[in-house]
């Protein structure tokens, strides 16, 4: 955290909780689960979420006791969409996917060193996963989306990025360093991320970046469901699908980005 002029450690703390409370919309959180969530000490996360509840960032249910995102916080969302927002112009690639495979599919944004799902679409197949969801974050490597972005980051930032954390402290030895390496590796030789049930037993999928105007992947097109339909002999056609949209869905977005930049 950056502490170099005042109240940036406030500034800091106010936004660990409010990522916190976002994660657990629409039910709600406690005060509690922000602390752990937050590592701060919980007499410090209700004072954070008074003010910010004063404010109209958060909401407080008093027969419940939990927060929850307040309209403030949506009132700037529907301000800040109309620049990073790019749901409409993915919308008809995830229900595509959706459509083809019969699985669910997804959209998920790169912000900072997590994933953040935005999209979600079920596909015919009447068996689902509910790992992911819209505003369901997780770091990056973890989810098949999450891998596929942090896969096709320049290799120094993938370095830094591994050696930095230790994801298998909450994600379980399969994220220890040396195997996210080894599943880096073979997503950039194949093009697509592949998680085989790595965050719920049976729960698999794949995942493919999208590229930004700079050629950085910000976003990811992905696919979730049980083992069963993610054999190795069906994996290839699933992938083909994905690098296919991902692609068009890049330039679609790489000829957007350079008409509003003008």
């Amino acid at each position: 955290m950056n502490t170099s002029f005042p109240g940036a450690q406030v500034v800091g703390r106010m936004a660990s909780v409010l990522r916190a409370v976002s994660t657990a919309m629409p039910r709600g959180i406690s005060t509690a689960e922000v602390a752990r969530g937050t590592g701060l000490a919980r007499p410090t996360v209700h004072r954070l979420l008074a003010a910010l509840t004063a404010e109209g960032f958060c909401d407080h249910e008093n027969k419940s006791g939990l927060w929850m995102l307040g309209p403030e916080m949506y009132l700037m969302g529907t301000v800040a969409a109309e620049r990073y927002d790019i749901t409409d112009i993915a919308r008809p690639h995830v229900a595509a996917l959706a459509d083809a495979t019969g699985e669910s599919a997804f959209l998920s944004v790169r912000r900072g060193e997590e994933t953040v799902c935005l999209l979600r679409q079920d596909g015919a197949f009447p068996i689902r996963s509910f790992v992911l969801y819209e505003g369901k974050r997780f770091p990056l490597g973890v989810a098949s989306a999450g891998l596929a972005i942090l896969s096709f980051l320049p290799e120094k930032a993938i370095e830094r990025y591994v050696e930095g954390h230790a994801l298998e402290e909450g994600y379980g030895s399969e994220h220890g360093q040396e195997l996210l390496r080894q599943r880096i590796a073979e997503t950039r030789e194949r093009g697509w991320a592949v998680n085989p049930g790595l965050i719920v037993e049976g729960s698999w999928g794949m995942g493919a970046a999208v590229f930004d105007a700079a050629g950085q992947p910000a976003w990811a097109l992905s696919l979730t469901g049980i083992e069963s339909r993610f054999s190795a002999e069906r994996q290839p056609e699933l992938g083909r699908l994905l690098l296919h949209h991902a692609h068009e869905l890049s330039k679609e977005l790489r000829g957007e980005q350079v008409a509003t930049a003008r």
